[in-house]
């Protein structure tokens, strides 16, 4: 397939719309995400249930190495060789690791095209000291609201998609609609493709990470006329890998980071989730996403929770 993803984002622009007090907006569609949806959103929590959408950070994650790892947990005590007075000891460690190498928000600076960011910032401002616009920070009171669960894989009647295998606007529609479930304005989008279930069962991080089943570039008009807060996927990438446009890396990533200014979430799990809300037939829920506030960081590892 051949397209032209800059024509795409420039008819999906944001740039601009929530610039105020001569400020440039740094937040992008997160600002959908106002107080008066934030308040209806905690109306979801009716039962208490509490499902953890992040995997766990450490070894046997879905790093193959190379551009990033699985995070490492270095111990720098461990309470042995301690004089202290008295009977205290104590353990202490670090952690090394890529700030999107688990579950992860994209920053609005971790995606460019053309020299430019979101709403016109210059790449330039990516500097070997962190991004001078744009960084994970600015989202620092929290990714929260109301999340919907698109379970495309369960719509399939399908373990997973393949590699590959584009998810379409329609295919959206109609999975919400077996689901009787709608999208509302300042929403945060879960798309489950079951890419997360295959690692659990094959283990296989070189496999994982080769291609996936993904949202094609169609689906970004489909966010943006939704109003969409954010998306996030079980897969690594959002977008379906290969991609739909000869020669170009990422389109989707292009248009919904630089030119919509949508923050991505990366790699979740959503496999309890999707078995309560099959079972109780409710597929939204309050979700709680906060980034760690990272200063000038272009991503950041979360652990969501969903709220039902």
């Amino acid at each position: 397939m051949t397209g032209d993803f800059r024509e795409i984002g420039r008819q999906l622009s944001n740039w601009g719309r929530w610039d105020a007090d001569g400020r440039r907006d740094e937040r992008g569609t997160t600002n959908l995400l106002t107080p008066e949806r934030i308040v209806a959103a905690a109306g979801l929590v009716r039962t208490g249930k509490v499902f953890d959408l992040g995997i766990p950070f450490g070894p046997g994650g879905p790093q193959p190495g190379g551009g990033r790892i699985n995070p490492v947990l270095l111990l720098s005590e461990t309470g042995a060789d301690q004089d202290r007075p008295g009977a205290f000891h104590y353990a202490d460690d670090y952690v090394f690791m890529p700030l999107q190498s688990a579950s992860q928000w994209d920053g609005l600076a971790h995606v460019y095209y053309d020299g430019e960011l979101y709403n016109g910032f210059p790449a330039s401002d990516i500097t070997p000291h962190g991004a001078k616009h744009l960084s994970i920070e600015h989202q620092s009171k929290g990714i929260a609201g109301r999340g919907v669960l698109v379970d495309v894989a369960r719509y399939r009647g399908v373990d997973w998609l393949e590699a590959g295998e584009v998810i379409t606007p329609d295919e959206l529609d109609a999975t919400l609609a077996a689901q009787g479930t709608e999208v509302r304005a300042g929403d945060v989008v879960a798309v489950r493709t079951g890419w997360r279930r295959k690692f659990l069962a094959d283990g296989d991080a070189a496999s994982f990470m080769a291609g996936e089943p993904g949202l094609g570039l169609a689906c970004c008009e489909w966010l943006h006329g939704h109003d969409v807060a954010a998306v996030c996927s079980d897969n690594w990438a959002i977008e379906v890998l290969p991609g739909e446009i000869d020669g170009e890396t990422l389109p989707v990533h292009m248009v919904l980071i630089r030119d919509m200014g949508m923050t991505l979430g990366e790699i979740l799990d959503f496999e309890e989730l999707a078995q309560d809300c099959a079972a109780d037939g409710r597929y939204d829920f309050f979700l709680a996403a906060p980034p760690i506030k990272f200063r000038r960081a272009l991503g950041s590892p979360i652990n969501p929770l969903a709220v039902k």
